[in-house]
């Protein structure tokens, strides 16, 4: 059986340790903080567009802490996704190398895309009637992810353990 360096990278790793999928506690505790961080300011965001509008003279007025929200929501993007670029080859790599966490890992990875790309489209591309739409897809979802990263780790660290 002939081998080169490419098909090495496709074999599954023989015995994984934890150490190789271990996040640096900076990488880790960073990443946790701005999870944290955009849920808050999405659920902010969502307090204040549905429950903390109040009627004024000339109709519906928006609440301050929706437009504060919606900006600090916009600005953590950069440093998540600064952070979650920084798993691929560390992290996801070898776990996905060594067949490990895979299902959830692949569930977070489709989450956090879900979310930039409705996010992205509510910036850019949702008209007056859709933006609805796209913003329930992306707020649904959204309040799922501490969710899914919480089963994520739970499940990653059961498997270690076992």
């Amino acid at each position: 059986m002939r081998t080169n360096k490419h098909s090495l990278h496709h074999r599954p790793l023989a015995a994984a340790t934890v150490q190789q999928f271990k996040l640096e506690a900076w990488h880790k505790y960073a990443l946790y903080g701005m999870v944290a961080a955009l849920f808050t300011t999405g659920l902010a965001w969502l307090l204040a567009r549905y429950f903390l509008r109040v009627a004024g003279e000339y109709g519906e007025s928006i609440h301050p802490l929706e437009h504060w929200a919606m900006q600090a929501h916009g600005a953590l993007i950069i440093p998540l996704s600064f952070l979650a670029g920084g798993l691929l080859f560390q992290h996801m790599r070898r776990a996905h190398r060594a067949l490990r966490n895979r299902y959830s890992g692949w569930s977070m990875l489709a989450t956090l895309l879900w979310l930039a790309l409705t996010g992205y489209a509510l910036y850019y591309f949702a008209s007056e009637t859709l933006r609805p739409y796209w913003s329930a897809a992306h707020w649904i979802v959204g309040l799922a992810l501490p969710l899914l990263l919480w089963l994520h780790i739970y499940l990653g660290r059961r498997r270690v353990s076992a």
